[in-house]
Parts: C-alpha cells; structure tokens; sequence
C-alpha cells in the first residue's frame, strides 16, 4: 500500500473531526501540498468586494524587542547589552529616545508616512518562556494558565463564518505546510493551505493517488463525501494556482520566503476572493547566539517585504481594505548572554501595517530600571490589540471570542 493511504481519512467523521481543529485534508498535505479543507457543514460568507482584510505575520522564535525598536537615549539599555547594543549613530530615528533598527529602512519610512503603527511592551500576565507554551497562549489568546483548543481566528471563524455551502471561498488563507494554531476552529470551515509547488516525484505522485481517489465511485456515504471533498479541494487549489501564476504586481518583491508568500496574499486579495483572514511566517528568531548578523537579516527581510506588500496593495487601489500585523511568541531578555545573542523573555513591541493606521505609537515604553537578572513587564495584555483587530477592523463582538472584555486601542 502505497504509504500516503494511511494518511487518508477513512470515514466523514473522522474527517470532520480533523476539520474541526482546523486541520482537515491538510493533515495529509505531505503529499499534496495545498488544499481547501472543505466540509458541507459550513463555509464563508459572501463578502463584499471592499470588506475589510486582515493579514497576520509570526515572527516565529521570540524576536528581540529591544534591538528592533531601539531606546538609543537610555544609557540603561547600553548597561545590559555592551556588546548587542546598537549605536546612536546606527539607529533610524523616529522619535524621542526611539529608533528602528537600520535593517528596518523601509519600516521606518512607512512610519512616517502614517502607514506602520508600533504597540509598544505587548505581553501578558505570567509569561511562559517556552516556544511551545507562549506560541500556543498567543495563537489561542489563552490566559497563561488556560488551555484552549481554538485559535483566536479560529473562533473569529465559528462566529462570524457560519452559513453557506462550501463551494464558496475560503474563510482564512495560510502560506506554508502547517494550519497555525491561530486557525484552530470548533465547527469546520473551508480553509486553504498554500506552499511553494513542489514538482518532484513524491509530489506527484502523491497529487495523482487523490485525483484518482477523488474520482473513484462512490461506494458508500463515507467515500462519496471523500470523493467530494477532494474533488473541490483540487478544484480549488488548481484556480488558487492559477491565480498566482497569472498575477501581476505593481511593484518588484524581494526574492525571499516572506516576500514570496505576501505576493500570494496580494494575488488572492486582488483576485477578488472572499476571504478575509491571511496567515504568513518567518521563521529563525530565537538568536541565542550570534544574533547581530542573524536579526540584520530577518529585520531587512521583514521590512523590505511589508513595504512591497503595502505598495502593492496600493498600487491595485487596495491599501485601504487591508491590515497587517505582526506577532512573536516573546520577546528576549532585556541582557545580553555569553554567546552573543539573548535568551528567552517576555514583552516586546508588535507592528501593525496598513493605511488606516491611527496613532504611529501606542503604549509605555519598557522599564529597564532592573537588575540584570530580571526581565521586562509587560504595559500592554496583547488581547488588547486582538480585540482592537475584531471589534474595530473585522467588526465583530471581540467578547465572546476573547472570553472577555478588553480595552481596544486607538490604531485603527
């Protein structure tokens, strides 16, 4: 038997249950690299052509807050890092004592037209400094002594996403192999999954071994769902596809990972497809050691591919239907260790991106009247700016989402 059959569902409910978690075909996709998760319970609503979008970034690995957004002015910060510390004469200056770090030209220059906007010491109570644990309370907006099994968006999905077939468009859109916990629903959705086409043999084979199953007959109510199933998922990933193959940009995108992933969201968004949640990662911040050259490189990469996606957004007449923002599981801490990066923290400043930007910078900078041995605290509960996203810019009741009340903030 071929090895990838064994990864096949084998009845609707088990399916559906893969589906409920925000998984469905996806769980499969060692082989077939895309997929609509599609499931007949429920689908996308029609949305209309200038509806708001929203595009969220991880950071993955904990990116360092303090050499990112840098307080040059605070001789305290030259104490706790001698040697990461970044030069006055280095840093782009946007503020009083504040500074981007100098890979982030093009995020600085889109501050000062209006279009970036800083959360400043975004963090939450009790942090955890596990990758795992931390990235987990982020994407389920959990408190830290709290398990959820839905993402944030995913519960977005469950309450605003409910009622049509699903032939309709996907209600989130995530570029890589991995449905992101963020995703995780109760109820299933159509939810595609995208990557770079790979043409090698397995591939290919993998993509030949469902196009058959999916036009298999039917030979019970288990594999005739199936066999729908796939059918709309090849469907859909043939016209998503074809969409990014015949796309045009307004402007020439960086030959990077992430840069190659917004150029599909922009597609998608151009295209004038209905979804309206977008999910991108760059990976490689957790800079234990080395980490002057390493964050150089993922900060140039981060902020050349933001201003091509928001000059391209605006160059199709759509900069005003779209958010971005970023997130990282931590920040690391405010001292420097032995090898030349930094360990594990806690708070660090989040970025949002868009032409609706209000207030450049929100928030109280970090305290670094500490100890060596302490870490940061935490000014502003990050569900704060997921609430702000729901309530202001996806126009839902954050409540019953976050499980509570937040107080929005002014950036939208």
């Amino acid at each position: 038997m071929n090895p990838f059959e064994k990864r096949l569902p084998t009845t609707r409910r088990e399916f559906l249950t893969n589906s409920a978690r925000g998984i469905g075909l996806l769980a499969y996709n060692h082989y077939a690299p895309a997929f609509l998760t599609g499931s007949a319970m429920a689908g996308a609503p029609a949305a209309e052509k200038d509806r708001t979008i929203f595009v969220l970034i991880q950071l993955a690995g904990g990116n360092d807050g303090l050499n990112t957004l840098v307080p040059f002015e605070d001789d305290r910060y030259y104490r706790l890092r001698p040697r990461l510390a970044l030069k006055k004469s280095e840093v782009l200056r946007i503020e009083d004592g504040l500074g981007f770090h100098p890979a982030c030209r093009e995020m600085a220059e889109l501050y000062a037209q209006g279009k970036v906007g800083i959360i400043q010491n975004v963090g939450y109570p009790n942090p955890n400094r596990s990758h795992f644990r931390s990235s987990e309370i982020w994407e389920t907006a959990s408190a830290s002594n709290e398990f959820l099994s839905s993402g944030w968006m995913g519960r977005y999905f469950d309450h605003n996403c409910l009622g049509n077939s699903n032939e309709s468009d996907p209600v989130g859109v995530h570029l890589g192999r991995e449905t992101p916990q963020s995703f995780f629903t109760e109820t299933p959705h159509n939810l595609f999954g995208m990557q770079k086409i790979n043409r090698g043999k397995r591939i290919k084979a993998g993509r030949e071994l469902l196009e058959n199953l999916a036009h298999a007959p039917a030979i019970n109510e288990n594999s005739g769902f199936l066999s729908h199933t796939l059918m709309n998922a090849l469907a859909t990933e043939k016209r998503v596809q074809a969409i990014a193959a015949r796309y045009r940009p307004g402007v020439d995108y960086p030959t990077t990972r992430l840069a190659a992933s917004l150029r599909g969201i922009a597609a998608m968004i151009a295209s004038g497809l209905q979804t309206r949640v977008y999910f991108a990662s760059q990976t490689g911040y957790d800079t234990h050691a080395n980490q002057l050259p390493v964050q150089n490189r993922l900060l140039g990469e981060l902020s050349g591919s933001l201003e091509a996606f928001q000059n391209d957004l605006k160059a199709h007449g759509l900069e005003d239907q779209v958010l971005t923002m970023t997130f990282s599981e931590f920040g690391r801490r405010p001292i420097e260790n032995n090898d030349g990066g930094t360990d594990h923290g806690t708070a660090a400043p989040l970025f949002v991106m868009g032409s609706k930007i209000k207030n450049n910078i929100l928030g109280a900078p970090p305290d670094l009247n500490i100890d060596k041995g302490q870490d940061l605290t935490h000014t502003t509960d990050f569900r704060q700016v997921y609430a702000t996203v729901l309530d202001k810019w996806l126009d839902c009741s954050s409540e019953p989402i976050l499980g509570r009340k937040f107080a929005p903030l002014p950036f939208v």
